[in-house]
Parts: structure tokens; C-alpha cells; sequence
């Protein structure tokens, strides 16, 4: 059953990235790096953190030693390149996800924070937390959205998953 849940997440994920990104595109550039109060200062600048996250966190699922720097990267200056990368991250973790076997969520997952502190937690819970981060983040998104003159998306589960 966790399996299955995991699963509906990372369609989740997909969706709800497609729908953010596709608002983000009627941004003009410069609105997408406007500073804003929030903590990685930009609608573009937290797009990007969550890139950063999504790639540490699957490195650390696929077994490589991946520290937690640089979580404010700007890995990729133009929107369209950023969101190409969008989709190919996406399609990694669905793959990864639909792959996904019940030892896996058995074990336990050893890394070193932003703090430079190892932690080993269970692999099922930091995979909560993966999909938890994404929708923390596109939330705050959300929010620098209502800031524009562009309406933000809906982006409640069960609207966006439901057949």
C-alpha cells in the first residue's frame, strides 16, 4: 500500500509541476526573479531550489553520497532551459518511484545534512519528506504567484490526480 501511495505522489509531483510551470511561463522574466520575501527570494530562485532538493535527495536514493550544499543554486539562469530539466527530474523520479520495491522501504538511508551532521533515517520517511519538500516549496510559489498579475494554479491533489 505505501508503495502505491508513493506512486500517486510522484504523479502528483509531475502534475503539479506542469501546472506550476505553465503559470510561471506567462511571467515575464523579470518578473520570475523578482526579489520577494521568501527564503530563496524569487519565484525562479525557488524553482530552482527545488531542482536542487529533488537532486540530492534522488542521488541519496539511488545509493551516492550527496551533502546538502549549495541549496540556493541557481543551476539553470534561463526559465525555459529550467524547465525542460523540469520535466526530464520528473520523469526520473517517476521512473524511480514505479520501480520501487518494499525492501527499499525497509532500509535505512545514511547522509550529511546542510549542517554537516550525519543523520541515518528510514528510507520510507525521507521519501515522505521528498515529496513533502516539493509541496512546501510550490506552495510558496503559490504565494509570490498571488504577488503578479498572474493568477496562481490550483494545485489541491485531488483536483489535479482525480480521473
Amino acid at each position: 500500500m505505501l508503495i502505491q501511495h508513493f506512486q500517486m505522489l510522484a504523479n502528483y509531483n509531475t502534475l503539479a509541476n506542469r501546472k506550476l510551470y505553465e503559470v510561471c511561463s506567462q511571467l515575464s522574466h523579470v518578473e520570475r526573479k523578482r526579489i520577494r520575501p521568501a527564503f530563496f527570494k524569487s519565484i525562479h530562485g525557488t524553482l530552482n531550489h527545488i531542482m536542487v532538493g529533488d537532486r540530492i535527495w534522488m542521488g541519496r536514493f539511488e545509493g551516492k553520497q550527496m551533502p546538502s550544499t549549495n541549496l540556493d543554486a541557481i543551476l539553470y539562469d534561463d526559465f525555459n532551459e529550467l524547465r525542460s530539466a523540469r520535466v526530464l527530474e520528473d520523469e526520473r523520479i517517476a521512473a524511480f518511484i514505479s520501480g520501487l520495491h518494499q525492501d527499499f522501504l525497509t532500509k535505512t538511508i545514511s547522509y550529511v545534512n546542510n549542517q554537516g551532521k550525519l543523520y541515518t533515517d528510514p528510507a520510507n520517511l525521507l521519501l515522505a519528506h521528498f515529496f513533502n519538500h516539493q509541496t512546501h516549496h510550490r506552495g510558496q510559489i503559490h504565494d509570490m504567484l498571488t504577488q503578479t498579475e498572474i493568477a496562481p494554479p490550483v494545485l489541491d491533489m485531488h483536483r489535479i490526480i482525480r480521473p
